[in-house]
């Protein structure tokens, strides 16, 4: 079963784009990666490319590998295939985790999201998002507790999971 991304954290971005990657983060990164081993940084794939989205998404090669695949099996030539190719291939980054845990994120993905000091991690299962803090604060978080406030006082969100299970 493939290890998911959990947590968030704020952590700060240096003048060449440095950034700390969450220790939990790391080892997520480690088992998605066929090619780690003991003593090697850890792969993974920033994709950027959507300009409505405000974050980076970065995915385990693992993970990265089954979006290729369902990419693949889209008809050759549809325009389905070719926005998904320019979106996940072109408009993506293959790096790796450096030997005390960062990333170094180009100045044209910090740029995109108005990266400047501190960069807001947080996981979505098998990927995780970068985001400058302020914007996650009022965009993302406003939006889901909006929607919670609108839920019963006795809401669970787990009851979402009992209408996927009959999906299985």
């Amino acid at each position: 079963m493939t290890r998911r991304f959990r947590g968030e954290s704020h952590h700060k971005v240096d003048a060449k784009g440095r950034v700390s990657i969450p220790a939990s983060f790391r080892r997520v990164l480690e088992a998605g990666d066929p090619d780690w081993t003991e003593g090697l940084n850890p792969n993974l794939v920033i994709v950027y490319g959507d300009h409505r989205r405000k974050f980076l998404e970065c995915y385990t090669i693992e993970a990265i590998d089954e979006v290729d695949r369902k990419i693949d099996k889209l008809p050759r030539g549809s325009k389905e295939r070719k926005i998904l190719q320019r979106l996940y291939h072109g408009q993506s980054l293959p790096t790796n985790v450096d030997e005390t845990g960062r990333l170094v994120l180009p100045a044209k993905l910090r740029e995109k999201i108005g990266l400047e000091n501190e960069a807001f991690f947080i996981a979505a299962g098998d990927t995780f998002q970068i985001w400058k803090p302020e914007t996650y604060d009022q965009e993302e978080m406003a939006e889901t507790e909006a929607w919670l406030d609108e839920q019963p006082e006795d809401f669970d969100p787990l009851i979402f999971l009992d209408k996927a299970r009959g999906e299985e």
